[in-house]
């Protein structure tokens, strides 16, 4: 007779892991620390599992994560909305740690989510910082808005701090680029990213870091993975309007300056901005089309290691490649989509 398949789902919090298995239902925690998720790693490896599923809570799953992937167990990170709608389709509407593993496990077993390389350690200190950087530009963007109604009195001491996230950021900034220029993969890649016009030193970190499936997919999958590509809401005979939703939100920031620079200064995004606006569509819509050209364009150039050039004759095969592909994603983007949750 043929063992079944076994599924371990991890519910993370600060201080402890959950573990439910799936289908034999056995539960057990332990601390989330070095010497509990040992004790893990090595109960997991005598059972052997299909998949090992964790939700994405920030950063309490890394140590568990970077332990089970070391011992070269199969894991994968999912969202954790993503394990609520399939809880709440099952009819499992309670919710406490114990029961959330044993959803996380179930749910590894139905979706059978395909494991991904994790990140390194130069990744998560990419991702770290560029978080802090986002963190930083938040805090200042507040202090600007509240500059504009404060008082005599407060004045001073918000212009102060303004100053001082100035010089954090641009710290973080340099920070950034040091471990980019460290590693020549990561160097390669901004320099291929920049040489699209429109692209620059902000959206290429960010597209190198919250992206690196960039250059790995194709064109319908990177779309959907950052968020640019609209959903339809039909049904019967209704025709619902688009949608665009979910998705990367760091990245369809960066991608939305990236359009409206484009839209500027790239003759080839120009064009097709002009054409989409000339066709009655909504500024929105048209700017949302530019989004998922400049990303297939930039999933092609990555895919192929080849700069922006349009003028080298040695690179127009793979410009002309890059072109063919953004065409056909102009017409899937073009519809009329209203861009839920992208950044104005």
């Amino acid at each position: 007779m043929q063992t079944p398949d076994l599924f371990i789902g991890i519910d993370v919090s600060k201080a402890r892991l959950d573990i439910a298995t799936h289908p034999s239902g056995e539960s057990w925690r332990v601390a989330n620390d070095p010497e509990g998720v040992a004790a893990l790693v090595t109960r997991l490896q005598d059972l052997a599992p299909r998949l090992v599923v964790l939700e994405a809570t920030g950063a309490y799953e890394r140590l568990a994560t970077r332990s089970l992937g070391a011992a070269e167990l199969p894991v994968a990170l999912v969202n954790p909305r993503q394990v609520r709608y399939y809880a709440r389709s099952v009819g499992r509407l309670a919710k406490t740690d114990r029961i959330d593993a044993a959803i996380i496990a179930q749910f590894a077993a139905a979706i059978r989510p395909v494991p991904r390389p994790l990140p390194d350690e130069t990744q998560e200190r990419l991702r770290d910082l560029l978080a802090r950087r986002h963190q930083l530009v938040q805090m200042r963007t507040q202090e600007k808005n509240r500059l504009e109604m404060a008082s005599p009195s407060v004045r001073e001491g918000i212009v102060g701090h303004i100053a001082y996230l100035d010089a954090e950021i641009a710290q973080v900034e340099r920070q950034l680029q040091e471990e980019i220029e460290r590693s020549e993969t990561h160097r390669e890649a901004r320099k291929v990213l920049e040489s699209f016009k429109g692209v620059g030193p902000v959206a290429s970190m960010t597209l190198l870091i919250e992206l690196p499936e960039l250059g790995q997919l194709n064109r319908k999958q990177i779309a959907a993975l950052v968020g640019v590509a609209p959903l339809n809401n039909d049904s019967g005979r209704k025709r619902g309007k688009r949608s665009t939703w979910g998705g990367r939100g760091q990245v369809r920031s960066v991608l939305y300056m990236a359009a409206l620079s484009a839209i500027r200064h790239n003759p080839a995004i120009r064009a097709l901005y002009e054409r989409l606006i000339q066709a009655g569509k909504p500024r929105k819509v048209a700017i949302m089309a530019c989004m998922r050209k400049i990303l297939t364009i930039l999933n092609a150039m990555m895919k192929n290691g080849t700069p922006w050039e349009p003028n080298h004759e040695a690179q127009r095969k793979a410009r002309k490649a890059a072109e063919r592909e953004a065409a056909e994603a102009e017409l899937e983007a073009a519809v009329e989509a209203e861009p839920v949750g992208v950044m104005p």
